[in-house]
């Protein structure tokens, strides 16, 4: 599948002016979430796992989303909250706070629970991410559901927080905040990347020329 995960520091430097506010850390998740599943042909609700594991930190990292699949990002509608406080209207990014969708603690509440509490919730059509917190690995989980109000679109598993666990895990999710979320645009084609590699070899070499003639006038 052609998502990608990168986590580096220097990323966040890039991202810094229009996140608005320094990132320790910036997961980046990029081309179409189901690649290389059969989720999208195949009837009813597909969840499709395999998600990697990390240690996210609140409140300084991002999740950072490029690529066509993740467009709806460029307008964050975010919501933070037990299900009965997430708008209906326009919400496409949601930290789930509810941690039981029946009451009994015996059952499990993974991704389709939650994925089901918000399609009954949210009335506007579209894609979505939501995080949920799920009481089998006991840890949050993210997650993109190509429609958050049908409870039969299928769901993506991006990531798995292995920080935030237990009731500690729990509480920790009222810290996340719309800055935790980020469209980084489309994907650069290789061409573009080659061109703005030779503009910088450019301009560095015109530095040095200047500097030497600099030199050689003292």
């Amino acid at each position: 599948m052609r998502r990608t995960l990168i986590s580096f520091s220097a990323a966040a430097l890039l991202l810094g002016a229009s996140l608005g506010s320094f990132a320790q850390e910036v997961f980046t998740f990029s081309g179409d979430p189901f690649e290389g599943s059969d989720a999208p042909a195949t009837p009813g609700r597909q969840v499709v796992g395999g998600e990697p594991s990390i240690a996210f930190s609140l409140p300084a990292d991002v999740f950072s989303f490029e690529g066509s699949a993740f467009a709806f990002v460029t307008n964050i509608n975010f919501a933070n909250g037990p299900i009965g406080s997430i708008p209906a209207a326009g919400t496409n990014v949601a930290v789930l706070r509810t941690f039981d969708n029946d009451d009994d603690a015996g059952t499990p509440f993974n991704a389709g629970s939650a994925a089901n509490l918000l399609a009954e919730q949210i009335t506007t059509p579209g894609a979505g991410l939501f995080i949920y917190f799920n009481s089998g690995l006991d840890l949050p989980r993210l997650v993109y559901s190509s429609d958050l109000s049908d409870n039969t679109a299928d769901l993506k598993i991006l990531a798995r927080m292995t920080n935030l666990t237990g009731v500690g895990g729990q509480e920790a999710m009222a810290q996340f905040t719309a800055e935790n979320f980020a469209f980084a645009g489309p994907i650069p084609e290789p061409a573009t990347l080659v061109l703005f590699g030779s503009g910088l070899a450019l301009m560095a070499g015109l530095g040095r020329g200047k500097r030497r003639s600099k030199q050689k006038g003292d």
